[in-house]
């Protein structure tokens, strides 16, 4: 016990408190810059086993806030330099890397045997269909979201509203840190936040995070936070988000990336499918849909 001594100190985290993180089983999605603080976090107080997934691979502009990576891992798959770099770190915990995007269908498969989720994509896309996989199996998930010099982080579902309920649309506008910049010690604050978060589910400290949700912002110096465990579910999950295995031959698919969109001739009760890269402008059109009295609409993010 001489590696988690120091944590192991603290009121209600003995030995049995060390065990029940041993015993956890971790899906981290995400390894860029919230990833580079949440996963050695969690590997280094004892996380018995993690999975990680991330579809990209390095690049030289994420350097700045990814500080798992180093220039020679330019070019190789984000999860997998990161389990490599992790692995020298704690030989208690097992790390298992998975290199594809988590949309719907690979987060059914992914979350069997998984106690907790963190959601450190930053793509809506993934959030929303990490949300709905998770309540759905009363799963925890600790969510983060950072752009520019704020951002939030919040404990949903496993018992505790989803992020439909908290956030049922989302705003007109929603930049990236490619189009609009982040700083990195931002990215790293949060990601402390939401480690501690995942940890003190994983040993049922109360009062729970689960429910909780908190905000940073370094533009004007504040932290703020409100519980929302009262919050309503939609009645609907609407729109619904989707991989592009689940398209059927009966769904009516708009593909917003094409250069012309053909009017669409919708029939009656046909489910209408809106594609584009982030999933932002399906969402938005998907809301537009349902406004004009359509009923079944879905959406993908195919790169998101």
């Amino acid at each position: 016990m001489t590696r988690y001594d120091r944590q192991t100190r603290l009121p209600g985290f003995d030995a049995a408190g060390q065990a029940k993180l041993a015993a956890a089983r971790v899906l981290v999605v995400g390894a860029g810059g919230l990833g580079a603080t949440v996963l050695p976090a969690l590997v280094g107080a004892g996380i018995g086993h993690l999975r990680l997934a991330d579809p990209d691979v390095v690049e030289e502009s994420n350097l700045h806030r990814q500080t798992l990576f180093r220039m020679a891992d330019i070019g190789r798959p984000k999860a997998e330099a990161a389990a490599m770099a992790l692995a020298g770190l704690n030989p208690d915990c097992k790390i298992s890397a998975l290199v594809a995007r988590v949309d719907p269908v690979v987060a059914q498969a992914e979350l069997s045997g998984i106690n907790l989720v963190i959601d450190a994509a930053d793509s809506f896309a993934t959030t929303y269909a990490l949300s709905d996989a998770c309540h759905a199996r009363r799963l925890p998930l600790v969510s983060a979201s950072v752009l520019g010099r704020q951002g939030y982080v919040g404990g949903f579902c496993g018992g505790a509203p989803s992020l439909r309920a908290v956030f049922p649309d989302l705003p007109d506008r929603m930049g990236s840190c490619a189009s609009d910049g982040v700083m990195a010690p931002v990215v790293a604050a949060l990601g402390a936040l939401q480690a501690q978060m995942a940890l003190a589910v994983l040993l049922e400290q109360a009062p729970s995070p689960l429910g909780q949700m908190l905000s940073l912002d370094l533009a004007s110096w504040r932290l703020g936070g409100f519980r929302f465990d009262g919050a309503e579910e939609p009645e609907t999950a609407s729109p619904e988000i989707l991989a592009p295995a689940q398209i059927t031959r009966d769904d009516l698919v708009i593909d917003l990336r094409a250069a012309a969109l053909p009017e669409p001739q919708v029939r009656a009760g046909q489910r209408i499918v809106f594609v584009c890269t982030t999933g932002l402008r399906a969402w938005r059109a998907a809301k537009a849909a349902i406004a004009s009295g359509h009923r079944s609409v879905a959406i993908i993010g195919d790169g998101a």
